[in-house]
C-alpha cells in the first residue's frame, strides 16, 4: 500500500525580532529537519496567534517581515517545503469554528495559559476572567485547526506546548466520532530535549521578556558590542574559570565545532581573560551569522518579494489541501447545497444513508481512552482501555495498515460478530486509505 510522506508542521509566532536563542533553539534545527527524506514539511507564520498578545499593527507587520526574512536567510527553501502565512489560509479559521462546536469547554478551562491568567487574577483579588480575552481562551482550538487542516503527523514543540497537541487530538477524536469517519489524523508532539537553550546577556534564558537578547541580524559592530556586554564574574586573567553556568561558554558551544569547544574549555581552565574569551565568542558567532546577515539584508530590502513567496505558498496549499478538505467537512456536518442530489431526505431508507465502517476513538468517565470499529450502529470491535490517547490512535493505525493481526489486538469482537466480518471491514478501510493516498 502506498503511503504519503510524514507531515511535520512548525508554527512561528510573529512577535518581536528574532535573536540568537531563536536561531539556535528553533530555526536552525527546524531547517535541518526539513531536509529529512520522506518528509513533507509545513512552516507557517502564526500572525493570527500574535494578535492575542499584541494589538500593534505596525509591530505585527514588521515582525512578520523580519521573521519571514530570517527563515529564508537561514536556508529554508520554499520550493521544497510549504512556507506560508497563517492568515493567508482562511479555511483555518473556518475549521476552527467546526472544531469549536465539538470542543469541550472543560478541556479549554484546563489550558495552562488560561489557568495562569485566572490564578493571577485570583491572587490580585480580581474576577477570574478579568482582562482575559476570548482569543486567549480559544487559542488551543486555533492551534488545533492549524495542525489538523493539513493532517500533520508530528508537531515539534517545547514541553510547555505538549498540552495543546493533546487538545488537538481530543478535538480531532471528538469530530471523528461525531461525524463517523477518520477525518483527521491524530498528531503527535515531538519534543527534542537536546535543543539548546541559550542564556542572555545577564545569564538568564535569552528572552524578549527579560530584555537580555542578542538580535540575530544586528550590524557587525553592534553584535560585537552586545557580546562584550555579556555578564561575567570578577576573575582576572590567569585565574582558572569554570565553564559550568558560563553564558559565554554556552553560547560559544552552540556555534563552534566540538574541537573548538574543547579548546575553549581548556582556555577557561588555563585562565583566559574575559576580553579574549568574548573576542573568540564573537568570532565564531560572526562566522556563522555573517553570510546569513547579507542574505537577510537583501531580503528585507525587498518586502514585496517576501510577500509574493508567502502568498504563493498559501494559495498553493489552499488549492491542494485546505479547500478540498473544507468542502468535504462542510458536507460532513450538513452545510450542503439544498438542491444537490447528494442531499438525502431524513426518511430515506437506512441503506441509502449507510456510512462505511469507521473507527471511533473516545474517552470514558474513568479518564481512560478507548476505540471501537463500527458499521453503522453495529459495533464490530471494542478495544480495551488505554492510558493515553496516543496509544489508542497508534493501535488503530496499525490495524488499518495491517501491521497488527486482529488476533493480537487489545480488543474484543462485538456481540454476534465473527473475525471474518471484522477483517473484511479492515480490508475495506485499507483499500480506501490506499485510494486516498494515490489521489
Amino acid at each position: 500500500m502506498s503511503q504519503r510522506p510524514q507531515r511535520v508542521l512548525t508554527g512561528i509566532t510573529t512577535s518581536g525580532t528574532p535573536h540568537l536563542g531563536n536561531y539556535v533553539g528553533a530555526v536552525r534545527p527546524a531547517i535541518t529537519a526539513s531536509r529529512a527524506p520522506n518528509t513533507e514539511s509545513f512552516y507557517f507564520l502564526a500572525d493570527l496567534h500574535s494578535l492575542i498578545k499584541a494589538q500593534d499593527p505596525a509591530r505585527t507587520q514588521r515582525s512578520t517581515l523580519e521573521i519571514a526574512a530570517t527563515w529564508l536567510a537561514a536556508g529554508l527553501d520554499p520550493e521544497k517545503v510549504w512556507f506560508y502565512r497563517q492568515s493567508d489560509v482562511p479555511e483555518t479559521t473556518e475549521l476552527m469554528w467546526l472544531l469549536t462546536c465539538v470542543a469541550g469547554k472543560g478541556i479549554l478551562n484546563r489550558a495552562h495559559a488560561y489557568k495562569a491568567a485566572v490564578d493571577r487574577n485570583r491572587a490580585d483579588g480580581e474576577d477570574d476572567d478579568a482582562a482575559v480575552t476570548a482569543g486567549l481562551f480559544m487559542y488551543p482550538v486555533l492551534m488545533a485547526a492549524d495542525i489538523l487542516i493539513f493532517n500533520a503527523d508530528r508537531v515539534p514543540v517545547g514541553r510547555d506546548q505538549i498540552q495543546h497537541i493533546e487538545m488537538a487530538r481530543d478535538f480531532a477524536q471528538r469530530f471523528n466520532h461525531v461525524y463517523g469517519r477518520d477525518w483527521f489524523t491524530l498528531p503527535e508532539a515531538v519534543v527534542d530535549d537536546n535543543v539548546a537553550t541559550l542564556p542572555g546577556l545577564d545569564g538568564r534564558k535569552m528572552s524578549k521578556s527579560y530584555d537580555n537578547t542578542i538580535p540575530l541580524f544586528v550590524p557587525q559592530a553592534q553584535l560585537k558590542k552586545l557580546v562584550f556586554s555579556i555578564l561575567t564574574d570578577s576573575k582576572m586573567p590567569g585565574e582558572a574559570k569554570s565553564t559550568d553556568g558560563s553564558a559565554l561558554f554556552q553560547i560559544y558551544q552552540a556555534f563552534a565545532t566540538p574541537d573548538e569547544t574543547a579548546g575553549f574549555a581548556a582556555a577557561f581552565a588555563d585562565g583566559i581573560g574575559w576580553g579574549d574569551a568574548k573576542q573568540q565568542l564573537f568570532d565564531v558567532v560572526e562566522r556563522e551569522i555573517a553570510p546569513m546577515r547579507e542574505r537577510y539584508e537583501d531580503l528585507i530590502a525587498k518586502p514585496g518579494d517576501i510577500e509574493d513567496i508567502l502568498r504563493d505558498g498559501g494559495q498553493r496549499l489552499r488549492e491542494r489541501y485546505a479547500i478540498p478538505l473544507l468542502r468535504e467537512l462542510r458536507d460532513a456536518v450538513g452545510l450542503r447545497n439544498l438542491g444537490s442530489a447528494a442531499s438525502i431526505p431524513s426518511d430515506a431508507p437506512a441503506s441509502a444513508r449507510a456510512a462505511p465502517p469507521a473507527f471511533k476513538q473516545y474517552r470514558e468517565a474513568d479518564g481512560r481512552f478507548y476505540f471501537k470499529l463500527v458499521d453503522g450502529e453495529r459495533v464490530l470491535l471494542q478495544s480495551a482501555a488505554f492510558d493515553a490517547p496516543r496509544d489508542a490512535g497508534q493501535t488503530i493505525a496499525r490495524l488499518r495498515r495491517g501491521e497488527l493481526a486482529l488476533a493480537d489486538a487489545p480488543a474484543t469482537l462485538g456481540d454476534g460478530v465473527d473475525a471474518a466480518t471484522v477483517q473484511a471491514a479492515l480490508d475495506a478501510l485499507a483499500a480506501a486509505d490506499a485510494e486516498k493516498a494515490a489521489s
